[in-house]
């Protein structure tokens, strides 16, 4: 008896790990459209975002702003799913002392992520929005100096 209710438990346990594992995996896959190259040409530079997929709970991206040859603006990030939650953590070289700052998934459908950080400076909030396949808009805002404020920055998908 005492091997069937051990057996048993094993069983349930090894279940319950494998459900927990797949659910832990669901809410970064609302992100994959995300995944490659993605421009913004302007006159005053180039924006641009590189995103990977390094395993089943960690995207990572590079994202720059170069204008003429000086890169004004380098940012390393990462949506990282931690059991139920998920993250938008970023490293801005030259600011907050290059420490990463995370925001955290609040809003998620199949074409809008929405990461919030209320203790955050500035932005409180960063969206992603996807237009279509090849298409996408990054909002950041919140508020800045005491008033409302907003970027808005509209992606071309390059490979």
């Amino acid at each position: 008896m005492f091997k069937k209710i051990t057996l048993i438990l094993l069983l349930l346990a090894f279940i319950s790990c494998k459900k927990e594992n797949t659910m832990t995996k669901e809410k970064i896959k609302l992100a994959e459209w995300l995944l490659g190259k993605w421009e913004n040409n302007t006159a005053n530079g180039k924006l641009s975002e590189s995103w990977e997929k390094v395993n089943d709970s960690l995207f990572q991206a590079q994202s720059y702003f170069i204008k003429d040859t000086d890169t004004l603006h380098f940012e390393t990030i990462s949506l990282e799913q931690k059991g139920e939650d998920l993250h938008y953590n970023s490293t801005i070289k030259g600011q907050n002392n290059d420490k990463l700052i995370s925001f955290k998934l609040k809003v998620e459908t199949e074409s809008q992520l929405i990461f919030e950080n209320p203790k955050q400076d500035y932005p409180q909030k960063i969206t992603y929005n996807k237009i279509t396949n090849d298409s996408i808009q990054i909002v950041i805002s919140g508020i800045q100096k005491g008033k409302p404020s907003s970027e808005t920055y509209p992606m071309k998908k390059i490979n």
